[in-house]
C-alpha cells in the first residue's frame, strides 16, 4: 500500500502531517508512504524513517492563491506533485489538508475522472447521536448539479458506505426542506424520481434537523447547500463548547464542577469531531483523493490516511467504475 501525502498542505504542516505519518507506519501493516515537500522542514521531525520517503520540492500552494491558476502554474507545488505520484502509479491514493480548490483541481486535470461519473463529490463523514456518523455528498465539489449528478453521488456514497464503512444495504436520503415525496424545488424533485429508480436503498426526503439524529447513512445534495449545512454543523459544535466553556468557568462552584465532568465532555468533544472519520473523499476520481481538514493535526491526518488505505483495500474506485459502466450500458439500451 503507497500512499503520497502532501506535506506542506494544512495550518498545522508539516509538523503534524509528518506526525500523523510516523504513527499510520507504526499501526497500518505493510504501508508506505510518501511526503512531499520542503525536505529542510521535514527531516528535523521525521524520526522514523521505516516506509517514509521524502520527495523534496520548495514549491507550495498556499491557501490565497487561486485554485486552478496555481495547478497549472505551480507544477513542481507540494500537492501538484502529490497528485502526481498517484497518476504516474507511484502511489495508490493521496492526502493534503491544503487548499481545497486546488486539491478538487490536480484530483480533476491530474488524477483523472473515473469514466461515467459527470463530477466528482466532496464527502466527509459527519458525526451523528448514535456514533456511527453519516456520509454527506457534495459539500463543495460542485456548487451547481444537475438530478442525474445527484443520483451518481448516491450511487458512490452508497458504494464507499458499504465497502468501507461496513454498512449493509446503507440508507440514502435526499436533504430537502420537507420529507413529503414532491417537497424541494425542480433539482430535488428530479433527482427524487431518479434516486427512488435506482438500485439503492433510498428512503427518501430528509431534513436537515434530522441529520444528526441518523436518519440516514448517505445525505445528497448539490454541492451548494451542502456546503451551507457543513459549515452549520461546524459552527454549531464549535459554538456549542465555547458556550458550556463560558459556563463552567464563569464562578467557583462551576469551574468545580467543571474538574469533574472534564473527561466526559472531552469524549463529548471527540464525538462531534468530524475528523475523527477521517477526511472528505472525493469520489469519482481515477484514485482515492483524501482532504483532510486544514487544521489537522495528527490524530486526524492518522484517521486520513487510515480512511484512504481502507478505501485502496476494498477496491472502492474499481467498484464505482464497474457500477457506472454497468448503469450507462442499462441506459443505453433502455
Amino acid at each position: 500500500m503507497k500512499i503520497a501525502i502532501d506535506a506542506m498542505g494544512g495550518d498545522n504542516a508539516p509538523k503534524e502531517v509528518v506526525l500523523g505519518a510516523m504513527e499510520a507506519v507504526k499501526h497500518i501493516p505493510n504501508l508506505h508512504i510518501t511526503l512531499i515537500g520542503d525536505q529542510q522542514t521535514i527531516t528535523p521531525i521525521l524520526s522514523e524513517t521505516s516506509n517514509i520517503d521524502v520527495i523534496h520540492t520548495d514549491e507550495v500552494i498556499t491557501a490565497e492563491d487561486e485554485p486552478v491558476r496555481a495547478v497549472r502554474r505551480k507544477k513542481n507545488s507540494s500537492l501538484v506533485q502529490m497528485a502526481k505520484q498517484v497518476k504516474e502509479n507511484k502511489a495508490d491514493a493521496c492526502i493534503s489538508a491544503g487548499n481545497t480548490g486546488a486539491l478538487m483541481s490536480a484530483g480533476l486535470f491530474v488524477v483523472g475522472r473515473i469514466k461515467g461519473v459527470d463530477r466528482p463529490a466532496l464527502s466527509p463523514t459527519l458525526p451523528t447521536q448514535d456514533g456511527k456518523g453519516f456520509l454527506l455528498l457534495d459539500v463543495g465539489a460542485n456548487v451547481d448539479a444537475k438530478a442525474q449528478h445527484l443520483l451518481q453521488y448516491a450511487i458512490m456514497g452508497s458504494i464507499y458506505s458499504e465497502n468501507v464503512r461496513g454498512i449493509k444495504a446503507p440508507r440514502i436520503g435526499l436533504l430537502n426542506v420537507g420529507t413529503e415525496d414532491k417537497k424541494g424545488n425542480e433539482l430535488s424533485k428530479k433527482a427524487f424520481q431518479l434516486l427512488k429508480q435506482a438500485p439503492i436503498n433510498f428512503v427518501g426526503n430528509v431534513e436537515a434537523r434530522d441529520l444528526l439524529n441518523g436518519v440516514a447513512d448517505v445525505v445528497v445534495t448539490d454541492g451548494f447547500t451542502g456546503n451551507i449545512a457543513l459549515k452549520t454543523v461546524e459552527g454549531t459544535a464549535l459554538t456549542m463548547f465555547s458556550m458550556i466553556k463560558q459556563t463552567f468557568m464563569s464562578n467557583f462552584k462551576t469551574k468545580l464542577a467543571a474538574g469533574l465532568v472534564k473527561s466526559d465532555l472531552k469524549g463529548l468533544k471527540d464525538q462531534l469531531d468530524y475528523s475523527e472519520y477521517g477526511g472528505a473523499g472525493l469520489f469519482g476520481l481515477a484514485a482515492p483523493v483524501i482532504k483532510a481538514h486544514g487544521s489537522s493535526n495528527a490524530r486526524a491526518i492518522f484517521n486520513a490516511i487510515q480512511q484512504a488505505c481502507h478505501m485502496v483495500e476494498h477496491n472502492v474506485t474499481p467498484t464505482i467504475q464497474t457500477t457506472m459502466e454497468t448503469l450507462q450500458v442499462e441506459g443505453e439500451e433502455e
